[in-house]
């Protein structure tokens, strides 16, 4: 199978106006319609979408200098209440999604309180809202101030990015409660003996089960990231390509993640949003958009995955989960769960996704038209995400090909 066009033939047709873009549920119809060899010499990307709650999310800083200065490194700082990590320079500071005040409830819920935390300051931040810093330090020589308290917004600070070391799982675990009490999870509410399953994913729109076996996403990749512009910048966080994969190369399990960064100052509160987790906590919900280059019918293959053909584990979150290593009740497709029903142990549960199939079909189609336009070119990554070894190919795939 030679390689019918390269990332650089298909940059000069999006600056020519000319390039063929699909989103990925597209991209399945031509395919079934025209077969792979027809669709990859007809269409040059597909775009993926996904927008779901990202704990390992966080906000990256420069607050810019005081009159006289104070180094907050080695201090304290609380953004809106919510505390922010000071190990760093004088006025750089980490906001984590998830951290919460000092005194808010924890996990013990409430009827009415959501909680307010890091994922919120980060929206927050976004949407160009004043925000309330409050920091102590310990006073040098250079740095003699010892307290501040003042409002900003993101446009009085120098630098605001977005730097989250996990993003985009590749697959995930479908969970449910096998237990005797409602139980309160990052998951959301599981009811009781299987009162229902929660899953988190846009199955065949999600960037990372179009490109199986990270042929084009790597280190460097450009990307949509919270309605601005932002890179692959490392593979992420329990980055885990060594799982289960069945005919297609889709992992069965929990596997790849990535590591990405952007401008915060380019992004729309509408792609970035604070979530709270009722009884659990909070989060930040982001939108990732990745274009995938169709340089060959392998490509062509991969991009037409759908629901049908991707699988997640159910899990039990009320014992196996948080005492070992996550056991497998059953698999189930997602189309199945998007139907809003799935059978386990012989009972019939409604399912529930924590994450917004209409935003991630809004973040490839905004991806598509930005492409179209010729506003946003593809990137050669400089480096391979680990994976599956290079030359092996799955033995059905290979016989497909």
């Amino acid at each position: 199978m030679g390689v019918l066009k390269t990332i650089e033939e298909i940059n000069e047709k999006i600056a020519k106006g000319k390039a063929v873009v699909v989103t990925a549920e597209e991209m399945i119809h031509i395919v079934r319609e025209k077969g792979e060899a027809r669709a990859a010499r007809e269409v040059d990307v597909v775009t993926t979408g996904t927008f779901a709650p990202m704990c390992s999310s966080s906000a990256v800083l420069n607050l810019g200098h005081t009159k006289p200065r104070i180094k907050l490194g080695g201090g304290t700082c609380y953004i809106n209440g919510v505390p922010a990590y000071t190990g760093l320079a004088a006025v750089d500071v980490i906001v984590g999604a998830t951290a919460l005040p000092d005194r808010d409830p924890r996990n013990h819920p409430h009827p009415g309180e959501f909680p307010y935390g890091g994922g919120h300051v980060i929206e927050d931040l976004v949407a160009g809202r004043d925000l309330l810093l409050e920091g102590k330090a310990y006073g040098t020589d250079c740095y003699p101030r010892r307290e501040i308290k003042t409002l900003f917004n993101i446009h009085e600070i120098n630098e605001a990015i977005l730097y989250n070391p996990r993003n985009c799982y590749q697959n995930y675990n479908v969970a449910v409660n096998l237990g005797d009490k409602t139980i309160y999870t990052y998951m959301g509410v599981l009811k009781p003996h299987l009162g229902n399953a929660n899953y988190c994913s846009a199955g065949e729109l999600s960037p990372l089960l179009n490109d199986p076996l990270y042929r084009t996403i790597g280190i460097g990749t450009r990307i949509f990231l919270g309605g601005g512009v932002g890179y692959v910048v490392f593979y992420g966080t329990q980055h885990n390509p060594s799982v289960p994969r069945n005919e297609r190369g889709v992992p069965t399990r929990p596997s790849g993640t990535l590591a990405v960064m952007g401008d915060l100052k380019g992004m729309n509160p509408r792609y970035i949003k604070g979530v709270s987790v009722y009884g659990y906590g909070t989060s930040l919900s982001v939108g990732i958009g990745i274009p995938i280059p169709i340089l060959d019918e392998e490509l062509a293959y991969f991009t037409s995955v759908s629901n049908e053909e991707i699988v997640a584990p159910v899990v039990d979150y009320s014992h196996t989960y948080p005492e070992r290593e996550p056991q497998v009740i059953t698999e189930v497709s997602y189309a199945q769960l998007r139907s809003g029903e799935m059978e386990v142990n012989g009972k019939k549960i409604k399912t529930g996704a924590i994450s917004s199939i209409p935003l991630a079909r809004e973040v490839a189609q905004t991806l598509k038209e930005e492409i179209q336009k010729g506003r946003f070119t593809l990137t050669q990554p400089v480096e391979r995400l680990p994976g599956v070894e290079d030359g092996v190919k799955l033995k059905t795939l290979n016989q497909r090909l």
